[in-house]
């Protein structure tokens, strides 16, 4: 995929999502098998001078979500994705520019979803992501369930 794709949806997430915009959130890297964004501390900083929980959450599910909605648009499908269900895990704090990076969960495949997204019009998919420390450990970890639902799909079913 070349960076058009990649820079087109980074430009749609700050335009549609203000909090995306306050949070000065930058798609770092993309490939097939993952995503990572970014996102400095200082909008993003709590009273203790470290990442805010919930600009932490934020980054997290947005990793995970813009990694499926590339690979949709790849493919050529046309989806609306919403997270359904996520654990979220604070193991330790962030003190400096947030990076989290997302790929599929244990068990999960692109090609068993796209083949249910092609098949019935929707699909499910775990994804998980995480920051890490200063030390490369996890700081904090998401695991979530995303569904896609074809845009013709839905507007035929209502």
């Amino acid at each position: 995929m070349t960076d058009a794709p990649i820079r087109a949806l980074e430009r749609e997430i700050l335009a549609d999502i203000p909090l995306a915009r306050a949070m000065q959130l930058q798609i770092a890297a993309y490939g097939p098998d993952g995503l990572a964004l970014l996102a400095p501390l200082a909008p993003n900083i709590n009273d203790k001078g470290c990442a805010f929980g919930g600009s932490l959450a934020s980054l997290l599910t947005l990793s995970c979500w813009a990694l499926i909605v590339l690979r949709l648009r790849a493919a050529g499908e046309d989806c609306d994705v919403y997270v359904q269900d996520s654990q979220l895990r604070y193991l330790a704090p962030v003190w400096g520019e947030i990076r989290a990076q997302s790929g599929l969960a244990d068990g999960e495949s692109w090609d068993a979803f796209f083949a249910m997204v092609g098949a019935r019009g929707k699909g499910r998919l775990r994804v998980i992501a995480t920051v890490a420390d200063e030390s490369g450990k996890p700081a904090t970890t998401l695991e979530a369930r995303f569904v896609a639902l074809r845009r013709e799909a839905r507007s035929s079913a209502a």
